[in-house]
């Protein structure tokens, strides 16, 4: 008899993620629908100053919120790759730094 697996196999892919409709989440599009009209109304209608501007601040309303948020870490993908070397080297605390002798100077004369 074969044994039975114990470990899970994924079937579905998308068990246990977030709603999203296409690449966007879908927690974010009643904000993003309230941030758009509310630029169509102020920038368009009451400031009439058309409809690239208006678009323009309705996109960038809806890419702040977006960053700031979103579950996820945003800024976490624009930290760099250490670079990793091997050596040896005395560790000496930046906060408690030991007290060395001071040399003294020769006087010239």
């Amino acid at each position: 008899m074969a044994k039975p697996e114990k470990e899970f196999r994924t079937v579905n892919k998308i068990l246990g993620e977030s709603p999203k409709l296409g690449p966007f989440p879908a927690d974010q599009i009643f904000p993003w629908a309230g941030i758009t009209l509310t630029s169509v109304f102020i920038f368009h209608y009451m400031l009439d100053t058309g409809w690239l501007v208006t678009g323009l601040v309705a996109a960038w309303g809806c890419s702040t919120w977006w960053v700031l948020s979103s579950n996820k870490n945003y800024f976490g993908k624009f930290v760099g790759v250490p670079r990793i070397s091997r050596g040896y080297m005395r560790f000496t605390s930046l906060v408690n730094r030991p007290i060395s002798p001071k040399k003294k100077r020769k006087s010239q004369k």
